[in-house]
């Protein structure tokens, strides 16, 4: 008689979304996100056969571990702990002695895992597997930065006000200017992206100038007004200037701008005296992430800077605004969602260090 497939497994409420959570993690294990896997194909009614071949295991481990879901749910999904002798190193004296700087006579910023095991007497293996256990990453280092603006509280309350509740009938338009765009011309044809394989060019360039970008966002429709000059200075930042009063003829403008020098020179005070429907609120200082613009130019970068090749600024230009012109056809609101209390207590946070300097 030839043999049925299983009935399709039943998962308990709340469960399809966490075991694709795992699917998907790049942080949980192989075995369990290969475990999840099996379960979620067994609930879409999959025989064992087929789901073992799709996951690369035996029809026996899919077996099992269906058996160990409808048990214990997710929570049989987890390794059980194994028999043997207990373990003789502790792992957080492993961490402990990671925290602590090596000495100087070492030469080294931080330590490596078969550097720290040399010192301890211990197998790189097991200061690998510690360093796992507790998520400790010695060879990783991020970057921080301090607002040190007096009206820091402010000018954060100011500009996320604006972008959770603008004044009505008021348009919020962040601007800035992104500086030196190079136009870059590869000295050889790229070759293109195929199944496997990413797309590739080559490292020699030659350079042809530079290019500068000035763009307001409007936030509440993602519209682009943009510019390309071929310097960042006060002439050219004022003639942008007229430029958005012009795209906006009428109504009340909230400018959102960082603290650059251009911004605050005599001439552009006296235009915006001269035009009191232009109303400007400053991020605080080492603060210009506030400004939503920058996320567009993170935006333009990845999708139209970063691989382009072109032979002089001219054409550079061409294709910034050909970029910008098919935004604009395609653009979507900029929705700010963390208040100005979740922003401040992240940058009030106490640090986790001792610093004497």
């Amino acid at each position: 008689m030839a043999n049925h497939p299983a009935a399709p497994l039943l998962l308990r409420q709340g469960d399809r979304e966490k075991l694709q959570r795992l699917v998907r993690s790049t942080s949980v294990r192989a075995g369990l996100a290969q475990r999840a896997r099996i379960v979620l194909l067994a609930a879409e009614g999959i025989s064992n056969t087929e789901i073992a071949e799709k996951v690369g295991a035996t029809r026996n481990t899919v077996i099992a571990w269906r058996a160990r879901y409808e048990e214990a749910g997710i929570e049989g999904l987890a390794d059980h702990d194994r028999s043997g002798r207990p373990r003789r190193i502790d792992h957080r004296a492993i961490v402990a002695a990671t925290l602590t700087p090596p000495p100087k006579k070492l030469g080294v910023t931080h330590w490596s895992s078969r550097l720290l095991a040399g010192r301890l007497g211990i197998d790189h293996t097991t200061v690998a597997k510690a360093w796992r256990e507790y998520g400790v990453h010695p060879w990783r280092e991020g970057t921080f930065k301090f607002s040190t603006d007096p009206e820091l509280v402010a000018k954060v309350v100011d500009v996320i006000g604006l972008y959770l509740a603008p004044p009505e009938n008021a348009i919020v338009l962040c601007v800035d200017e992104k500086s030196q765009i190079q136009a870059l011309e590869r000295t050889a044809p790229g070759l293109p992206m195929q199944p496997g394989k990413a797309a590739a060019r080559t490292h020699d360039y030659v350079r042809h100038g530079t290019s500068t970008l000035f763009a307001a966002l409007e936030i509440a429709t993602g519209h682009v007004t943009a510019a390309c000059k071929p310097r960042h200075r006060r002439q050219e930042f004022l003639a942008f200037l007229r430029q958005v009063a012009r795209a906006y003829p009428e109504g009340q403008l909230h400018l959102v701008m960082d603290n650059y020098a251009v911004h605050k020179t005599p001439e552009v005070k006296s235009w915006l005296a001269e035009n009191p429907r232009f109303r400007v609120h400053f991020t605080p200082t080492s603060a210009s992430w506030l400004n939503l613009v920058e996320v567009w130019f993170g935006i333009i970068e990845r999708q139209a800077l970063h691989r382009a090749d072109v032979a002089s600024v001219p054409e550079l230009n061409a294709k910034i605004r050909a970029f910008v012109t098919g935004w604009n056809d395609r653009c979507h609101p900029f929705v700010w969602t963390k208040t100005s209390t979740e922003i401040l207590n992240k940058a009030n946070r106490s640090t986790t260090s001792i610093t004497r300097h």
